[in-house]
């Protein structure tokens, strides 16, 4: 740590900024995570494809995570950051109630926000039998009635993935334009069955998913409802950066413009997770968090390799101003700060 504060900023406790802050604090780096506490897997009852730590609870992996990273001199601190300005080389970071840390870099891992379709009781069930990744939840719903409500064009692919765990699959049209008939011939080849008209309610029975009902008033018994939001990279608090926000290359969503390290185009500023990926799983965002912090240590590492350089040519070269400072101070003494002595002083030996 340094006179700007803290080496990073690691804004979001989840899987990619716990990942990043345990690296950097790995790394010798001062570390503070800022967290809201608001995982946005928090309503799932396990984390899957998570080597060694599969069916894991959200809560459990962020906890241990947490300890790890104050085990290496981490700092963890429950506060919701609201903003983000550039002061000299380095950056400020407000949270909610009022506070404010200063950084030389900034780790935005601030997750994103799943923008559901309007039925009635799907955000209620969702993370835990309204579900969107067959990866993270699939076999927990194997081989039983599944559906995928379909809100647009990656509807048929999610259809076509989701049979691989069940034979009995339907693709509720809903609001979603047409399939066409290629697209049709190929469900039909895997036997997923085409709903035409639109889903407005879900069926719960004793807090399970039973079912769905359409507007016609027909009830079609499920397991379980596969659905795509829209998912978009939570930026606000980024926003004074001048930190954009482009498509994803599938068109699910909007992510933190970055490289393949997580840098972003404002200097000093990498982002991580989903904030960088929107259709990152967990595993896959603990890896970026860790590909961003070695990316952001090698970068102060340069930075504090050219101040270095700097200070040693300071003291070598004889008529910097560092070395007229030394001079000065040997050869005047008290003197050079303008004080008049009351009596003689020996000469210097250096004159």
């Amino acid at each position: 740590m340094d006179d700007n504060g803290f080496d990073v900023i690691v804004i979001g406790g989840g899987a990619a900024g716990l990942s990043g802050a345990l690296t950097l604090a790995r790394a010798r780096r001062s570390v503070l995570v800022l967290d809201a506490g608001e995982p946005r897997n928090a309503p799932a009852a396990g984390v899957h494809g998570f080597l060694t730590r599969d069916g894991i609870a959200p809560a459990e992996l962020v906890e241990r995570g947490a300890e790890e990273v104050i085990r290496y001199g981490g700092t963890m601190l429950r506060a919701r950051a609201t903003s983000a300005r550039r002061v000299g080389e380095g950056f400020v970071v407000g949270t909610e109630d009022g506070r404010e840390f200063a950084a030389r870099r900034l780790l935005v891992t601030t997750g994103l926000v799943d923008e559901l379709p309007d039925v009635p009781g799907l955000r209620e069930r969702w993370g835990r039998d309204v579900l969107h990744c067959p990866y993270c939840h699939g076999w927990e719903v194997r081989d039983q009635p599944l559906g995928v409500l379909a809100t647009g064009p990656q509807a048929v692919h999610q259809a076509l993935l989701l049979r691989q765990w069940s034979p009995r699959v339907t693709l509720f049209r809903h609001t979603a334009p047409d399939p066409g008939d290629e697209q049709r011939e190929r469900l039909a080849a895997r036997d997923i069955a085409v709903v035409d008209g639109q889903v407005t309610a879900l069926e719960v029975t004793d807090d399970e998913l039973t079912g769905v009902r359409l507007a016609s008033g027909r009830v079609l018994p499920l397991r379980a409802l596969a659905v795509l939001p829209r998912m978009v990279a939570r930026a606000g608090v980024v926003t004074d950066l001048g930190l954009a926000s482009v498509e994803h290359p599938r068109g699910v969503g909007s992510q933190l413009e970055s490289d393949v390290s997580g840098r972003t185009p404002v200097e000093g500023v990498w982002v991580a997770g989903n904030a960088a990926d929107v259709a990152a799983t967990v595993v896959t965002a603990a890896a970026g968090g860790v590909t961003a912090a070695a990316a952001i240590n090698a970068d102060l590492v340069e930075e504090d390799t050219r101040r270095a350089v700097a200070r040693r040519r300071d003291r070598l070269t004889p008529f910097s101003a560092a070395a007229e400072a030394r001079v000065a101070e040997l050869v005047l003494g008290a003197r050079r700060h303008g004080i008049t002595p009351s009596a003689p002083t020996r000469p210097s030996p250096l004159l």
